[in-house]
């Protein structure tokens, strides 16, 4: 057998075995997997010891905890090995797990018993000066939706007894600013649905008292719930106690344990009563108080301990009788009270000559949960789109809720169940086929994966979504045929659809006599291509075992040359390339920026670093090796560049229509329309998306201003002089620049602190363009030094008094949507907070834009005083579905 046939064998069984490794892959991976949720064990409980490193059976309890590894945030600590707390939970308590990165980190418990029952869930926190600052952390502990706690004392346990309504539970640690969160334990119980149950809250635990007990609490598994049963005496009080089996069968719910009911303080004498205090978090809190009582004395001549109870001097309890070894609970909470403190005097009736009794006492108080989570279906959607495109933004928790803590790229309706109404997922390295469970989504307006990898055909199920507005899936590598649902809602202008740069997409409509010859075509299709692909691989083989035997006899060694995109240039052919720099159409840092023609006929623009230049080599450097590696369609992209020794250049693609600030200006004869400049915003905001979201670490641009955002012949906006900018990582500002950043009119307020450049800066910087885009005036305008006057100075009040007219560009004539207008508006106002924290992200703002632009396409199309003609020039230039037109995303 020659080497041929050896390897088309070889062949034959790769395409055999491929497969199967694949499986044996997947499987192993499955098996090998960490599933972020935990599940509960046998009994319904869930056991979780933060920061353990492997799984174990507790010595006191013998119930399963597990380690937390499964998450993927925060990080594993140890204690002091001197703190002297509480002497049970020893071995959870030797470790915990804290969160340093990300505002929200959350526990999924998933509910054995399922939504709407009743459970137990206890959180402990032991700070154990695990980071050595010897400083205690203040953070908020949030169930589900709704806040639980502020965690701000050093050691503390905090329970509560819940309704979820959901099959699953999320028990949240929130960043507040002030340490980092941590936790040492977390547990979940549940409990029989007839006692403790509030539909429209959790009852937080404020007191748990096994009343005459003289040891440590009672728990698991004499309490099969797991409550913890603190041992209650005053030196005034007579403990007493029975070996005594006691019947709890009218309380059997309640599961109270054996020892705790076996124990009981008795007052000194018949006169004095049993006092006991309780302060609520506040006045107005409503309490809930449970008192357990069994007689555990044998009474001469058949007597019985008769009691009343009074609270705050007044009368709670009239009179209740209690029978030898049977057990009593006394719950009067309906309604429930409340005070500034608690004081309950149990008595003996008049006459009586036996002294009153208490076995046990739980104290809770409504901790009141106003917040309904996001529409399950909803939340079921998004995080299997979390998992299956293995999304790393910080979804933790809940989608919606807290509003200000929702899922980056998110916005939801303000409904008692929220829903999800806009998903903007542009440029987050999306990879496979478009989820199916995107379909569950029906509440939503926006959906947007432009700029992904996402393959295969568009489903069908896309064009079925009822509300949705916009549709963008622009930069992919889609395939096959427009569902034609969706060609007809861009046609009706109900949707709003962007195809574009899907080089496999075809928008042909005429297909439906295709579909019977798809399935015998593909598959003839695919075995002629296995077999070519043999024979290919065989040939090439053969072909190179040549090469390799010609090379060895002759010696020689000949190796293949790559051009980079980013063509090196000598100085002399810059000269060539700009006619020994004749045109010059612009000036910046760098110095002049000429107009040149490549060899191919190409336009390019080259800007040359000047001797005097306020930048150096480095900073030269740090462009070219930036602009290397950084491409989007919404970004100037670098063809070539020169570093001749003292010569520097950088050659970047021409842009015809020159800068935005040449169009807002009021010398421009050729003004920009209303529905140009949405674009031109929505444009720019796609690349500020792409430098701060799509690049890791993210780009700061540092001077955005209308003549950064250039335009080509169709008037597509692209942002340019990114380059200098510096590659930061948000979380860590380096000190270490001392030249000011940016221009005046576009910097923050924070800037006058010496505050360093970040996203938030930039957001700013956009909303002043976007007032720019509006209104058609600079930033700056007026005459010398104090007379000067910026934008924001004379748009806002005209914004307050709700003129909307006396904001918009004149020069339009009332040629636009008073909805869309005040949608931007209203986006530049929150890009332009003074306080740099409650600025929005630009994917948010990107996502108002589209709805922006849809909103103005929408009147146009309905409105009859449109030309047919205008119609379809803008639907051709945003790439909308004509009619009268079938088109190609990617054709030029």
């Amino acid at each position: 057998m020659d080497d041929g046939e050896r390897l088309f064998l070889a062949v034959k069984l790769w395409l055999v075995l491929v497969p199967v490794i694949i499986t044996v892959i997947s499987n192993s991976k499955l098996v090998a997997a960490c599933d972020e949720v935990f599940e509960a064990d046998a009994l319904g409980f869930i056991s979780i010891d933060c920061g353990a490193s492997v799984d174990y059976n507790d010595i006191e309890t013998s119930l399963l905890y597990v380690s937390d590894t499964c998450t993927d945030t925060g990080e594993i600590h140890e204690i002091s090995p001197d703190n002297t707390w509480i002497n049970y939970y020893q071995q959870q308590r030797k470790n915990l797990r804290s969160f340093p990165q990300g505002t929200r980190n959350c526990y999924t418990l998933k509910l054995k018993q399922g939504g709407n029952n009743e459970y137990l869930i206890r959180a402990i926190f032991e700070y154990g000066n695990y980071d050595s600052k010897n400083q205690i952390p203040v953070f908020d502990l949030y169930i589900g939706v709704n806040r639980w706690a502020t965690i701000n004392e050093a050691k503390s346990i905090y329970e509560i007894i819940h309704v979820p309504s959901l099959e699953y539970l999320d028990v949240c640690l929130v960043n507040i600013k002030q340490g980092v969160p941590y936790i040492s334990v977390l547990e979940l119980r549940p409990v029989d649905n007839s006692i403790y149950r509030k539909e429209n809250g959790a009852l937080s635990t404020i007191r748990r008292y096994d009343v005459g007990g003289n040891k440590d609490p009672i728990r698991y598994p004499n309490d099969s719930y797991d409550r913890l049963w603190s041992p209650l005496n005053f030196s005034d009080w007579d403990v007493k106690s029975t070996k005594s089996t006691i019947s709890t069968q009218s309380i059997d719910e309640y599961k109270i344990p054996a020892e705790v009911l076996q124990t009981a303080a008795i007052s000194e004498n018949a006169i004095y009563s049993l006092s006991l205090y309780f302060s609520p978090p506040d006045p107005v809190s409503q309490c809930y108080v449970y008192f357990y009582f069994a007689e555990i004395e044998k009474l001469e001549n058949g007597k019985q301990r008769e009691l009343i109870i009074d609270l705050n001097g007044e009368r709670y309890l009239s009179e209740s009788k209690l029978d030898y070894l049977k057990a009593k609970v006394i719950a009067q909470n309906d309604p429930p009270i409340n005070g500034s403190r608690l004081h309950f005097s149990i008595y003996s009736v008049n006459g009586s000559d036996i002294p009153p009794i208490l076995n046990a006492v739980e104290v809770y108080v409504l901790l009141e949960l106003p917040f309904s989570p996001t529409n399950l279906d909803d939340v079921n959607a998004i995080k299997d789109i979390k998992r299956r495109y293995k999304v790393t933004r910080n979804w933790q928790g809940d989608p919606c809720l807290p509003s200000s803590l929702s899922w980056d790229g998110l916005q939801c309706s303000n409904d008692t169940i929220p829903r999800i109404t806009s998903l903007n997922l542009s440029s987050s390295k999306l990879t496979g086929e478009i989820a199916t469970s995107l379909s569950n989504l029906q509440a939503i307006t926006l959906l947007d994966l432009s700029y992904n990898s996402l393959k295969g055909p568009i489903p069908q199920f896309v064009a079925l979504l009822p509300n949705l507005k916009i549709l963008d899936l622009t930069g992919n590598n889609l395939t096959g045929s427009v569902p034609d649902a969706l060609i007809q809602k861009s046609k009706d202008g109900t949707l709003l659809l962007r195809l574009e740069e899907n080089p496999g997409l075809c928008l042909s409509v005429s297909r439906h006599k295709q579909k019977k010859y798809i399935i015998p075509i593909t598959a003839s299709t695919i075995g002629v291509l296995l077999i070519l692909f043999s024979f290919i691989v065989l040939a090439l083989y053969i072909r190179k075992r040549k090469r390799v035997d010609v090379g060895m006899a002759t010696g020689s060694k000949k190796e293949g040359s790559l051009k980079s995109k980013n063509q090196p240039y000598t100085y002399s052919e810059i000269v060539s390339i700009t006619d020994n720099f004749k045109t010059v159409i612009g000036e910046g840092g760098f110095g002049k920026v000429y107009y040149g023609t490549l060899k191919d006929k190409t336009e390019v623009a080259v800007k040359v670093l000047s001797p005097s230049s306020r930048q150096g080599y480095k900073e030269f450097r740090a462009e070219a090796e930036i602009l290397i590696f950084v491409y989007h369609k919404n970004l100037v992209s670098l063809t070539g560049y020169c570093d001749d020794e003292a010569n520097k250049a950088l050659i970047y693609e021409y842009m015809v229509k020159g800068n935005l600030r040449q169009h807002l200006s009021g010398t421009d004869p050729n003004m920009l329309s209303w529905i140009n400049r949405l674009q031109i915003a929505v444009d720019a905001a796609h690349g500020l998306d792409y430098l701060h979201n799509g690049c890791k670490p993210p780009i700061i641009h540092r001077d955005l201003k209308p003549s950064n955002i250039l335009l080509t012949e169709n008037l597509e906006a692209k942002i340019a002089d990114f380059g200098l900018s510096r590659v930061v990582n948000e979380e860590i500002h380096s000190q270490s620049t001392t030249r000011p950043a940016g221009t005046h009119g576009y910097l923050g307020p924070e800037f006058n602190a010496g505050v360093v450049p970040n996203k938030k800066s930039d957001i700013y910087s956009f909303g002043i363009i976007l007032f720019e885009l509006i209104t058609g005036q600079p930033a700056i305008k007026g005459g010398s030094g104090s007379s000067y006057i910026h934008i924001l100075q004379w748009v806002t009040p005209e914004i307050e008094r709700g003129d909307i007219q006396n904001v918009v560009d004149p020069r339009l004539q009332g040629k636009f949507n008073t909805n869309a207008a005040w949608k931007i508006v209203d986006t530049a106002m929150s890009c332009v907070c003074p306080t740099a924290v409650d600025r929005p992200d630009i994917n948010n703002v990107l996502i108002e834009l589209k709805e922006c632009l849809a909103i103005e396409v929408s009147s146009r199309r309905n409105s009859k005083t449109e030309s047919s003609n205008t119609t379809t020039s803008f639907l051709l230039k945003q790439t909308f579905l004509n009619p009268s037109i079938e088109m190609v995303p990617g054709a030029r």
